[in-house]
């Protein structure tokens, strides 16, 4: 996801997921359950005859008892499983401990408001990952305080030969791109990582603006009359708005059709169309990053690159349009001056990619990540439909429903596909669509919705995701797809969502084959040593770890393209395909796309 990165493979020794998946393990949410939900723990290795268990109080009490419900072979995590199912006990309490063919589970509890904690760690991730300004222990925590990283960060525009001999004529002019949030392990900022977990935070606050009042999160802001959740967003708002190219400007691109790609590549990668000249004026840099890769470990601080913009991109300007959209409408009577300034920039972002629809991203560049995407008739929808919801103009109008986005069936969101980013602002915020437009939406979310409940039934860990096939980043994907359970939820009231969700949360929290709570400081074996340059205390002891709250990339047996990876290639299944180690970038970077939809789900559970 964000490029060849240095793998350390040093005195390292991985065991066999395979092996590890043949001893008898129960695999629990290790940090506990609300009394009035689901409760579900998987049993794995233990046969596949049904077998008697206990639910043990704090004391060693039984409290409960009852059978296994037996899977069987579970092609996601290679082990032969069964299910332990104790829903109906509602009693508040800690130490809890399920036990079963002589095996005893982690402890956990049972109370309400379990998940007011995580929601609250999972966002404070984002003013860890804040750019151009001293992360402060009041805010982070003492081992987590650092100077700012890119203080004042004044960037001019890539010039000269690429990784393939491509020249680019660079420009003339520099941004101010101080701030932000850094995307993932690495330095690099970008604009359509950003605008999809800014949106997925702004859409947080629109779906229950009192949820996050003045004073409710742990950030310099707080005390300033506004929601903290604007406060945050804004952090980066104000980043996606500076990356905006001024009128005016004229620049050579890669620009036109691109003509048919090689079967199975993205029509970005293999070959560039023709350079032409265009008015760039309005569009948005594609990122600001490094001209080169650094070293781990590197705490932003000391980071000695240069630091460069890279080319616009329809991409960028689009996620630029519908984020900026978004904010005018929610800062609107917060702050009218900054949502006006908002909207202006939405405009003309949007005006640009009217005149460039054709300017994709390249991954030609060293140092960065490429987020290449060759199909941008979703980014226009979703553009489209917050311009809309803000707006009301006809013109908007005719975008949504003329675009072959408009009450398709939906899918769960990401950054290369936003159109359900649109569809959820149509059908949850009121505009000037008919009823039965808007009717019509909300059943293709709910039947996307219920698309992924019935997933639970595809594997033995009973989780609201696809059977076989575990991508690089595997856990946001799951949250979005557990983030459209939510809107599901809201839409129609109905319990079955919850207990997705719920799910959903189980796997992340130790209901997995690997037995690990892939966020760190929530369970009892949690998240130690993600992919990242400054949370690195497996490489430097003066380092600390991951803050509470950060959630792993998690499994990934598609693209094992990094050294620690390579290493369990063909040795491992699906859900079993990850390693808690730096180097394994493929497995275990942590991203603020994968955050954001963590965030979103977590405090949707504790509404």
């Amino acid at each position: 996801m964000r490029g060849m990165k240095m793998g350390l493979l040093a005195g390292m020794v991985l065991a066999s997921p395979a092996a590890a998946q043949q001893r008898a393990a129960i695999d629990i949410n290790q940090i506990g359950f609300e009394p009035g939900d689901v409760k579900l723990a998987v049993v794995r290795g233990a046969g596949t005859s049904p077998l008697p268990w206990q639910l043990l109080d704090a004391d060693g009490n039984a409290v409960g008892k009852g059978e296994t419900l037996v899977y069987g072979p579970d092609a996601s995590s290679g082990a032969v499983v069964q299910r332990i199912d104790f829903s109906g006990f509602r009693r508040a309490g800690q130490g809890y401990r399920l036990s079963v063919a002589g095996v005893t589970s982690d402890p956990f509890v049972i109370a309400p408001t379990l998940y007011k904690a995580l929601a609250r760690d999972a966002v404070n991730f984002f003013y860890q990952q804040r750019a151009g300004t001293p992360i402060d222990a009041r805010f982070a925590g003492a081992a987590w305080a650092r100077p700012a990283g890119h203080a004042h960060e004044v960037a001019g525009c890539f010039s000269g030969a690429d990784e393939r001999g491509t020249s680019w004529p660079g420009c003339t002019y520099k941004l101010d791109v101080t701030g932000g949030w850094y995307d993932a392990g690495d330095h690099g900022k970008y604009l359509v990582n950003g605008g999809i977990s800014l949106w997925t935070l702004l859409n947080a606050y629109e779906r229950r603006p009192k949820g996050f009042p003045d004073g409710s999160l742990r950030i310099p802001e707080s005390g300033n009359g506004v929601s903290d959740m604007l406060d945050e967003a804004r952090w980066e708002m104000e980043f996606l708005l500076r990356m905006q190219i001024p009128d005016g400007v004229r620049t050579r691109v890669p620009s036109g059709p691109l003509g048919a790609p090689k079967p199975g590549r993205p029509a970005w990668e293999p070959s560039f169309p023709p350079f032409a000249e265009i008015d760039a004026g309005g569009m948005a840099h594609q990122k600001v990053a490094d001209r080169s890769w650094t070293a781990l470990p590197m705490p932003p601080q000391n980071d000695r690159e240069e630091r460069l913009l890279y080319p616009p991109t329809t991409g960028a300007t689009l996620n630029l349009a519908a984020t900026a959209a978004q904010g005018a409408r929610l800062w609107r009577g917060v702050d009218d001056a900054f949502a006006a300034r908002c909207l202006s920039a939405a405009r003309r972002a949007w005006a640009a990619a009217q005149r460039n629809p054709r300017v994709y991203a390249t991954s030609s560049f060293t140092g960065s990540g490429g987020y290449g995407d060759s199909e941008l008739g979703d980014e226009f929808y979703w553009a489209a439909a917050e311009l809309y919801a803000t707006t009301g103009e006809d013109a908007f109008r005719k975008a949504v429903t003329g675009s072959p986005h408009f009450a398709e069936a939906v899918r769960a969101p990401g950054w290369s596909f936003t159109a359900p980013l649109g569809t959820i602002t149509l059908a949850t915020v009121k505009t000037g669509l008919g009823d039965a437009e808007v009717q019509k939406l909300r059943a293709t979310l709910i039947a996307a919705a219920d698309g992924i409940l019935e997933q639970r039934r595809q594997n033995g860990y009973a989780i609201p995701y696809k059977a076989q096939g575990y991508p690089w980043g595997s856990n946001g994907d799951l949250m979005n797809q557990a983030m459209l359970l939510g809107v599901a939820g809201d839409l129609t009231g109905a319990a079955k969502y919850r207990a997705g969700i719920v799910s959903a949360l189980d796997y992340l929290l130790g209901r997995n084959p690997m037995g690990t709570s892939y966020v760190s400081g929530y369970g009892t074996r949690s998240l130690q040593n993600p992919h990242h340059r400054f949370w690195a205390r497996s490489l430097d002891a003066k380092l600390p770890g991951p803050p509470p709250g950060v959630l792993s990339g998690g499994p990934n047996d598609t693209a094992m393209g990094d050294p620690v990876a390579m290493q369990l290639k063909g040795k491992c299944v699906a859900q079993t395909c990850w390693v808690d180690d730096i180097g394994a970038y493929a497995l275990n970077e942590v991203a603020i796309n994968w955050n954001a939809p963590f965030f979103w789900v977590a405090a949707w559970m504790d509404d």
